[in-house]
């Protein structure tokens, strides 16, 4: 299996690494469907609508296609539980995100009947509301389209 197929690994190298840091890793990405966000807020609406967004204007998902929608949606609930330690909750439990995430579209297993998948992770912080008070964060969803 090639680096390319590690549909995981990649959305969580590309979000967790900063634009400088990725520079060195720029070769590995050539080959393949991603884009990448930034969202803050106490708000799990605003999150989910973000990367919503970013799939859609980088044509990572078709807007026509809800089982496109559906399987972003999955993975992204599924890496929000990651980083909110499985109580997906933030504004309601007083906490807030400073996330950047990153959104990988991609044919993990050799056999071309498994079809495409997409893979949705998060790094940033999470914490109370108050500037100085969050810790590091990561989470991580991917969901066959």
């Amino acid at each position: 299996m090639s680096l390319t197929s590690e549909i995981g690994k990649m959305a969580i190298l590309l979000a967790a690494l900063t634009e400088e840091e990725l520079t060195s890793f720029k070769p590995l990405f050539q080959n393949i469907r991603f884009c990448e966000g930034k969202v803050g807020s106490m708000n799990m609406q605003k999150v989910i609508a973000a990367v919503e967004t970013a799939a859609k204007r980088n044509g990572l998902i078709h807007d026509s296609v809800y089982r496109e929608t559906h399987a972003l949606y999955h993975a992204v609930m599924e890496g929000i539980e990651g980083v909110t330690r499985g109580q997906p909750g933030i504004g309601e439990t007083s906490r807030t995100v400073g996330l950047r995430f990153a959104i990988v579209r991609g044919r993990p297993y050799e056999d071309e009947f498994e079809g495409e998948w997409i893979a949705v992770a998060f790094y940033g912080t999470i914490g109370a509301p108050v500037k100085g008070l969050e810790h590091e964060t990561v989470g991580l969803g991917i969901n066959h389209i």
